[in-house]
């Protein structure tokens, strides 16, 4: 209820005006919205349950008011987001990936999987001062069109997995690809527990080695970052790309012998 004011000059009585809101003609406050959309979003608590959780005091919200505010924040965030986005595309290198959400599908009785891709500025590894920051875009499905059209301006390093999806956008070389080593230790991991390969073994040990030096070095310039790599790391890598050239050598003269032609790709793979 608005507070009623007394006029200094007379005996009318006024209404104060009505303070302002997010939402055009809504009663809901930027707490109020912050706190639904934090629980949906970051505690993963749907709209309904939400809304029963407001009954159990006695606050009649329906799914329908507490939807219609969801789609009102989107857009009133829409310029924050953006403002995201533009910070994150502008720095040198760019850390993507995406993960699988369940998406109601109306008239299905069940949920779909969509993709929300993440898309990561953080310098302070290699002693940045940019501020790090996320931007997250949703699809619909997990079509390689999606992230190239999320990265048409992007010009950098991308560190990225090995998806297909990701591919095209190294063709023209003005994004220049970091592959991941957690995706290419999998592989070799799985090799080990399935066929205890010592060649698996030995390039898991070499990996090992390598995210030492580089706990070590994290949050160093660039140029002493550089410097270790090239007198620690580039040994190792030497040696892990030797040991598996003759590797491979062996499983070229033996190729019916499937326990020496093991790769992180799997076994008898040449």
């Amino acid at each position: 209820m608005r507070p009623k004011l007394a006029c200094g000059r007379c005996d009318t009585i006024v209404q104060a005006a009505a303070p302002q809101r997010p939402i055009a003609r809504g009663m809901a406050g930027p707490g109020l919205l912050a706190h639904v959309l934090v629980a949906k979003y970051c505690d993963h608590l749907p709209l309904y349950r939400q809304s029963a959780i407001y009954a159990r005091e006695d606050v009649d919200l329906p799914r329908s008011t507490l939807a219609g505010w969801v789609g009102e924040s989107t857009a009133l965030l829409q310029p924050l987001v953006e403002a995201i986005r533009r910070h994150v595309l502008a720095g040198a290198t760019l850390h993507a990936d995406d993960t699988p959400v369940p998406v109601l599908e109306p008239g299905r009785g069940r949920t779909k999987t969509a993709r929300l891709w993440t898309y990561v500025r953080d310098e302070r590894p290699a002693k940045g001062e940019a501020a790090p920051a996320v931007w997250f875009a949703y699809s619909p499905d997990r079509k390689g069109a999606h992230p190239q059209q999320h990265l048409k301006t992007f010009r950098g390093t991308l560190h990225a997995d090995g998806y297909a999806g990701f591919g095209q956008l190294f063709v023209s070389q003005e994004i220049t690809e970091s592959a991941c080593w957690a995706h290419a230790r999998r592989k070799l991991y799985e090799v080990h527990q399935a066929q205890a390969s010592p060649l698996a073994a030995t390039a898991l040990t070499h990996i090992s080695a390598l995210y030492v030096i580089e706990a070590e070095i994290r949050g160093r310039p660039p140029d002493q970052r550089r410097a270790v790599r090239q007198a620690r790391a580039a040994p190792l890598l030497g040696a892990l790309r030797s040991g598996w050239s003759t590797a491979s050598n062996k499983c070229r003269a033996n190729p019916g012998s499937p326990r020496r032609c093991v790769t992180p790709w799997g076994a008898g793979r040449r």
